[in-house]
């Protein structure tokens, strides 16, 4: 009886303080199974369908991977009376704070080559579940690709087939194996594509693509 009621006023601490301090449920650290492809899908399809920059700006802008990492940094140097940053500003938001500084890394990393708009962009691995995230908008077809980086090996094919269930098709090269997952709909096919480490399971890669349909 002892025992259930410290862990009743364990869990009213908790609720309280995250009552009081709303940030705190906000900035519990990001981890790769917060990522979930299919989530990607509607701004893929969205992108598909609009010029090069603006395609990826919708694409990374609406990136909960990026948002978090970019997140992370404003939290971290955003103080009031910081000259770089100042969170006393009026207007400022965490939220605004991160969509600026996303069109900023578009804006300056935004390179075409091979009629394909691309922007790459790496990130702090040691901070940080993903280490590079990449978005593509090809100039002639109207498709779009999401690409991310894993930072360590922690996360393994045996929790992706728990998230994700049996992938519909897998394939074996010489240094990775590939686990595929598919979404098909009247509009758009999208798939998304796992490379992972033979050796020990560790996903170490996911590309994600969606192609639109024409219809007749």
């Amino acid at each position: 009886m002892r025992m259930k009621r410290a862990n009743l006023l364990l869990t009213l601490s908790f609720l309280l303080f995250v009552c009081n301090n709303p940030s705190a449920a906000a900035q519990v650290p990001f981890s790769v199974d917060d990522f979930d492809w299919r989530e990607t899908v509607p701004y893929l399809f969205a992108a598909a369908t609009m010029p090069g920059e603006e395609a990826i700006k919708t694409m990374l802008e609406n990136s909960k991977v990026l948002r978090s990492y970019v997140a992370q940094e404003v939290r971290m140097e955003c103080k009031p009376g910081n000259d770089r940053c100042d969170s006393s500003r009026d207007g400022f938001t965490v939220n605004g704070e991160v969509t600026k500084r996303i069109d900023g890394i578009v804006r300056e990393g935004i390179v075409h080559r091979h009629k394909t708009a691309v922007v790459d962009y790496v990130m702090d691995g040691k901070s940080f579940p993903f280490s590079e995230i990449a978005a593509v908008r090809s100039d002639n077809r109207q498709d779009a690709y999401f690409i991310l980086q894993l930072s360590d090996r922690f996360y393994t094919a045996a929790q992706l087939q728990a998230k994700y269930g049996v992938p519909y098709d897998t394939n074996i090269f010489q240094w990775y194996s590939v686990y595929k997952y598919k979404l098909d709909s009247a509009d758009y096919t999208s798939k998304a594509v796992f490379e992972i480490d033979p050796t020990d399971g560790a996903v170490l890669k996911v590309a994600v693509s969606l192609k639109t349909k024409k219809h007749h």
